[in-house]
C-alpha cells in the first residue's frame, strides 16, 4: 500500500471526531474538526481553505469533487440562517454531515472535510437559553466545527455570549468568533473591538480558530470589489496574532480575485466562506468571473441554456418567486421548495449542475485561494497529534481576574459602539 493510502487509513482510524465515528461506524470519509482543515492552511502558508455553502445538494456533490481533484482540504458548511430551525434550505444543521457522508463514499472522496455551523447567531438571552440545548444536537447528527456569531450585541455582552456557550462545544471542535456584523462598509470592525473579544475568551481558557470581522463585505452578492478592506483586516490579524487566532473571511461572492488573492497572502485568513455564487452556478444562471449573477436589460437572471437545471423548471421558479413577489435577493428562498423537483431531473441534468459547482470551485481552490495539495498536511497533523484532538493553536496570556463580568464595561471603555445601521444582514 502506497504510504500516502497508508496515512489515510490510518488518519480514518484516529481522525474522526467521537460523534462522527458514531454516527458512521463504516464510512470511509475522514470527516474531522475545523481545527485541522485550519492547521493545513497555515502548515502551507498563504492559504485558504474553501468553506462552502451547501445550500443545496448539487453544491456538496462539485465542491467535494472539486476538492477530490485539488487534494485540498475543505468545509461544507451552513448558516443558521440558511439551515437552522427557520431555515430556507434544504440542507441544514442536522442533515448536512450525513449528505456529505454519503457524497464521500459514493465519490470516493478522501480528502479531509469540515462540516461547520456557520453563523450561529446569538442576538439576546432566549438565543443563548435554546443554544444551549440545539448546540448539542448539532454536533450529535454530525458537526465538526462552529461559528457563535454575537457580533449584534454589544461588545461585552458578546463576549459574555461566547464565554457562556462555550462549555457546550466540544473541547476538540473547530471554532469561530465574530466581531463587527457583516454589512458593508458600515460599522468596520475595529483593532480594540477584536482584541477585546479575543483577550477576554483567553483569559477564560477560550481559544477560538477564526475571527470574522466586519472589513467591508456584505453577504450575497458583491457589486464591486471596493468593499474588502485588506489593511484593515491585516492590522486586526497582526493585532491578535500572539492569540493563536486566523482570521475567516465572509462575503466573498461576487469579490474580485486579485483582491482575495490580497486577503490570502497579506492576511492570516485561513477560511473563506463562498455561498450565494455556489448556488447561482449550480442552477446554470450567467455569471461573472468572480460568480456574480449577470442580469438582462430588464433587470432579470439569465439562464444559459443547457448548462444547470432544465429550463421549464427554472421558468417554474421564476414564476413562483413573482408570484411571491421576491426580488433578486428573496431568490435564495427558492432553494427549500425546489430541492426535490432539482433532485427529479434527468440524471445528465443532475450531474452539469454538480459539474458547473465543480469547475467553480477548482479554480477557486487553486488559482485564488492556494489551497491545493492541502490534504496531505490535514492528514500530516492528525497523524502527529494521533488523535482527532489537536488542541488549541494559543495559550493562556491573561489573567482571569482581570476579565471578570464586573470588570468588562470599564474594559470596553472607549471602543466604537458603532456597529452600522439597523437591519438583518443575514442571508
Amino acid at each position: 500500500m502506497a504510504a500516502a493510502a497508508t496515512d489515510f487509513v490510518k488518519a480514518l482510524e484516529v481522525g474522526r471526531p467521537p460523534n462522527v465515528a458514531k454516527l458512521f461506524p463504516n464510512s470511509k470519509a475522514l470527516i474531522v474538526s475545523g481545527k485541522v482543515i485550519d492547521r493545513a492552511m497555515n502548515a502551507k502558508g498563504k492559504a485558504i481553505a474553501l468553506a462552502a455553502n451547501g445550500r443545496n445538494h448539487f453544491v456538496i456533490r462539485g465542491v467535494l469533487a472539486a476538492a477530490q481533484k485539488a487534494n485540498a482540504a475543505v468545509i461544507i458548511e451552513i448558516a443558521k440562517s440558511e439551515g437552522g430551525q427557520k431555515a430556507y434550505c434544504p440542507v441544514n444543521y442536522w442533515n448536512m454531515a450525513r449528505q456529505v457522508d454519503a457524497v464521500c463514499n459514493e465519490l470516493g472522496v478522501t480528502i479531509p472535510v469540515a462540516i461547520h455551523a456557520d453563523h450561529y447567531g446569538i442576538k439576546g438571552e432566549g438565543d443563548i437559553k435554546s443554544a444551549k440545548v440545539e448546540i448539542p444536537s448539532m454536533f450529535d447528527a454530525g458537526i465538526t466545527s462552529i461559528a457563535i456569531d454575537a457580533s449584534h450585541l454589544p461588545d461585552e455582552q458578546n463576549l459574555l455570549a461566547n464565554l457562556e456557550l462555550s462549555s457546550f462545544i466540544p473541547a476538540w471542535a473547530g471554532l469561530e468568533t465574530e466581531v463587527g456584523e457583516i454589512k458593508g462598509k458600515e460599522g468596520l470592525s475595529t483593532v480594540p473591538e477584536a482584541l477585546f473579544l479575543i483577550r477576554g475568551l483567553n483569559a477564560h481558557s477560550v481559544f477560538p480558530d477564526w475571527i470574522a470581522l466586519n472589513n467591508g463585505t456584505t453577504h450575497g452578492i458583491e457589486a464591486s470589489d471596493a468593499g474588502i478592506q485588506v489593511d484593515l483586516t491585516a492590522q486586526i490579524h497582526e493585532a491578535i496574532q500572539q492569540y493563536g487566532v486566523n482570521g475567516a473571511q465572509h462575503g466573498t461572492s461576487g469579490n474580485s480575485y486579485d483582491r482575495l488573492r490580497q486577503i490570502a497572502l497579506r492576511t492570516r485568513t485561513t477560511k473563506a466562506n463562498v455561498a450565494t455564487a455556489l448556488q447561482f452556478i449550480s442552477w446554470g444562471l450567467e455569471v461573472n468571473d468572480y460568480g456574480n449573477a449577470k442580469l438582462d436589460a430588464n433587470g432579470n437572471f439569465i439562464k444559459v441554456p443547457g448548462e444547470g437545471m432544465t429550463e421549464e423548471l427554472w421558468a417554474e421558479m421564476v414564476a413562483f418567486a413573482e408570484g411571491k413577489g421576491w426580488k433578486k435577493g428573496d431568490y435564495k428562498n427558492l432553494n427549500l421548495p425546489f430541492e426535490n423537483k432539482l433532485m427529479a431531473q434527468p440524471r445528465e441534468v443532475r450531474e452539469r449542475m454538480a459539474a458547473r459547482v465543480e469547475a467553480f470551485a477548482y479554480k477557486l481552490i487553486t488559482e485564488v485561494f492556494d489551497s491545493k495539495d492541502t490534504a496531505p498536511l490535514a492528514i500530516e497533523a492528525i497523524l502527529k497529534a494521533g488523535s482527532y484532538d489537536l488542541g488549541p493553536k494559543g495559550k493562556r496570556l491573561e489573567d482571569p481576574a482581570q476579565w471578570t463580568p464586573d470588570l468588562l464595561p470599564l474594559r470596553a471603555e472607549g471602543i466604537s459602539r458603532d456597529k452600522g445601521p439597523e437591519g438583518n444582514f443575514e442571508d
